[in-house]
C-alpha cells in the first residue's frame, strides 16, 4: 500500500475514533470560577484561567453555557467524529507516513473539542491544553529517540517559541484583543508545526491572524460572531491547518523563488 494512502487511512479512522470522545473530554472541564480575577488566576494556575478572548482585564460572571451542557449537546459526538476524520485525512495527506503523523493525529480531536468550547463560551480552558503540551513534549522526545532527528527537535522548540511568543507579546501589547488562552494554544500549535518544517510554522500563525481577521470581521458584520469579542482558537487551529498542508510548499517557493 502507498504510504500516503496508508497515512490518510491510518489518521482517518484514529482521528475519527478520537472525534466520539469530544464530549468526555468537554464534560471533564472544571466549571469556570467567575470569581477568579485574570491576573491572579494567570499566575495560579487555574484550570480555566485567562481564556477570554475578547476580554483579558476582566472576566465575564461566567460562560455562555456551562461545559456538560456543552458536552450534551445532540449529535455532539457523531459530529465531532466526523470533522475529526476529515482533518485527519489531510493530516494524512499533508505528513505522509511519517512521525509528524504520530504528533498531529492525537491533537485533531482536542482541537476539535477546543474549537467547539472556544465558539460557544470563548475560553480555551487550560485543562485541556495543559495535557496537550505534556503528551506533546513527550511525542516529541519519543520522536527524536525513534528517528533520530535532532533538526526536528530543535524547530520544534523554537516552534513555541516563536508562535507563543509571538502571541504572548500581542496579549502584553494590547490584552483587550487577545485571551491568554490563546497565547498557550499558540505554544502547542508551534511545537506540532515546527517538527514539520518552518514554513508549516510561519504559514500555519500567518494563515491564522489573516483568518480571524477577514472571517472573524465577516462573521461581526453578519452578526454571527459579537463584533466586541469573538473566539480566535477555532480560527487559530484552521490556519494551522492551512499550514501543515501548504506552508513548506509555500515556504520552498519563497526561498528558492
Amino acid at each position: 500500500m502507498d504510504s500516503t494512502l496508508l497515512a490518510v487511512v491510518v489518521a482517518t479512522v484514529l482521528a475519527g475514533l478520537g472525534g466520539f470522545f469530544v464530549p468526555a473530554v468537554i464534560a471533564r472541564i472544571p466549571p469556570y470560577r467567575p470569581d477568579v480575577e485574570h491576573d491572579e488566576s494567570s499566575e495560579a494556575g487555574s484550570e480555566v484561567d485567562g481564556t477570554v478572548d475578547a476580554t483579558a482585564t476582566s472576566a465575564p460572571e461566567e460562560p455562555p453555557e456551562p461545559f456538560p451542557d456543552i458536552a450534551r449537546l445532540p449529535g455532539l459526538a457523531w459530529k465531532s467524529a466526523v470533522a475529526a476524520a476529515a482533518v485527519g485525512a489531510l493530516v494524512g495527506v499533508a505528513v505522509d507516513w511519517t512521525w509528524a503523523l504520530v504528533l498531529w493525529v492525537p491533537l485533531v480531536p482536542v482541537s476539535v473539542a477546543l474549537a467547539v468550547v472556544d465558539w460557544r463560551t470563548r475560553l480555551l480552558p487550560t485543562a485541556v491544553i495543559r495535557p496537550t503540551y505534556g503528551v506533546l513534549v513527550v511525542l516529541v522526545l519519543v520522536g527524536w529517540a525513534v528517528t533520530g532527528d535532532t533538526d526536528a527537535v530543535v524547530r520544534a522548540a523554537l516552534g513555541w517559541l516563536v508562535a507563543g511568543g509571538l502571541y504572548g507579546l500581542l496579549w502584553v501589547i494590547y490584552p483587550r484583543g487577545l485571551g491568554f488562552g490563546d497565547v498557550r494554544l499558540a505554544g502547542v500549535l508551534g511545537i506540532a508545526l515546527g517538527w514539520v518544517g518552518w514554513g508549516a510554522v510561519l504559514v500555519g500563525v500567518y494563515a491564522g491572524f489573516l483568518l480571524g481577521g477577514v472571517l472573524g470581521g465577516l462573521l461581526s458584520v453578519l452578526r454571527i460572531v459579537d463584533r466586541k469579542g469573538f473566539p480566535f482558537g477555532p480560527f487559530m487551529l484552521i490556519g494551522a491547518l492551512v499550514g501543515l498542508l501548504w506552508g513548506e510548499a509555500l515556504w520552498s517557493a519563497l526561498v528558492s523563488g
